[in-house]
């Protein structure tokens, strides 16, 4: 006779999972604003003429707010958990994927809610 497995609801995993970036660890969710999928980043890449270049506006490191404005005058207001304002201080070029939620800091990518 076999034990029975207990097996958790998907639902009941995702409620007791807390990103550890809010602990100051590595990200450990993909949501918006946490660590950057690979998926995500490979789809932002692929879709080369939905980047935008735009320039930091705002950057809270502490709270991970930022607010960066398109060339077009078009201001955007982002949460990044990683350290997205730390690497992106007020007057930095920046590009932005609006579509997959990506930011670009040079090399560097960020998963960005964008509220």
């Amino acid at each position: 006779m076999s034990t029975p497995l207990n097996r958790l609801s998907p639902l009941s995993v995702r409620e007791r999972a807390a990103c550890m970036c809010r602990h100051g660890f590595a990200c450990s969710s993909f949501a918006a604003g946490h660590a950057l999928h690979l998926i995500q980043a490979r789809i932002a890449s692929a879709t080369r003429a939905e980047w935008v270049d735009a320039i930091v506006e705002h950057a809270d490191a502490e709270g991970g707010d930022l607010i960066v404005r398109t060339l077009d005058g078009v201001a955007h207001e982002l949460w990044n958990g990683g350290g997205a304002a730390l690497e992106a201080a007020e007057g930095t070029p920046v590009a932005l994927h609006v579509r997959y939620g990506v930011l670009a800091v040079g090399r560097t990518q960020f998963n960005v809610a964008l509220a």
